[in-house]
C-alpha cells in the first residue's frame, strides 16, 4: 500500500486515530489542570522558603490497560509547574543523581574548579514527591465491538518528613470507540 505524507497536527485538538485511550489532549489538558490546582494552594505555593519537590515517574505506577509513557505526565507537570512557578519552587532532579555525584566529585578533587556557584555540603534534600497512579477500567459491547473505557489518573504531593499527603486530584477520561486504536 501506498502511504500518506505527513502533517502537522495541533497536539491539543483531535486527531485522525482516536480510541477509547489517553490523548495528547488529554495529557495536555491534564497537566494544565494539575499545574493550576497546585498553584493555588498556599500552604506549597506562598511559604516563605521555597519548598524543594522531586517531580519525575519514579513512583508514578500504571495499572491501566493502556500503554503509556509516564514521563510524558511527569515531564509536562514539571516543566509547567517550573515555568509558572517562578522560583516559589525548588524542582530537585532525582533522575540525575549519579551524574550530579560525579561532578561534585570532579571538584573536590580539584579535577575542576568549583564552578561559578561554588559548593554545598551535599546534594538537596527534598520536601516533597509526586506520586500517581493511572488506573482504567474497560468494558466491551459484544454485539457492535464498542470498547468504552474510563481511565483515572489520581496525584499526590507526598511530604518526605511525614508522609502526609499535602496534596491531591484526579484526572478522568471517559470514552467509547467501535475501532479502538493500538497505542505504543
Amino acid at each position: 500500500r501506498r502511504g500518506s505524507q505527513s502533517r502537522d497536527l495541533d497536539p491539543q485538538m483531535r486527531g485522525p486515530a482516536q480510541g477509547a485511550g489517553i490523548e495528547s489532549r488529554d495529557l495536555l489538558a491534564m497537566a494544565d489542570q494539575m499545574v493550576r490546582d497546585i498553584l493555588a494552594m498556599p500552604e506549597i505555593a506562598n511559604r516563605d522558603v521555597a519548598p524543594r519537590v522531586i517531580v519525575d515517574s519514579k513512583y508514578f505506577t500504571n495499572e491501566s490497560t493502556q500503554r503509556i509513557n509516564r514521563n510524558l505526565i511527569t515531564d509536562r507537570l514539571r516543566t509547567n509547574l517550573n515555568r509558572s512557578y517562578d522560583g516559589r519552587l525548588i524542582f530537585i532532579n532525582r533522575m540525575n543523581a549519579a551524574m550530579i555525584e560525579e561532578e561534585r566529585a570532579l571538584k573536590r578533587e580539584g579535577v575542576t574548579d568549583v564552578g561559578t556557584t561554588g559548593m554545598t555540603r551535599a546534594q538537596f534534600g527534598g520536601d516533597f514527591r509526586l506520586t500517581g497512579n493511572i488506573a482504567s477500567q474497560d468494558a466491551r459491547d459484544r454485539r457492535t465491538g464498542t470498547i468504552q473505557r474510563f481511565t483515572q489518573i489520581t496525584f499526590e504531593l507526598v511530604d518526605l518528613e511525614t508522609g502526609a499527603i499535602a496534596w491531591s486530584n484526579t484526572y478522568d477520561v471517559s470514552r467509547a470507540a467501535t475501532d479502538d486504536v493500538v497505542y505504543r
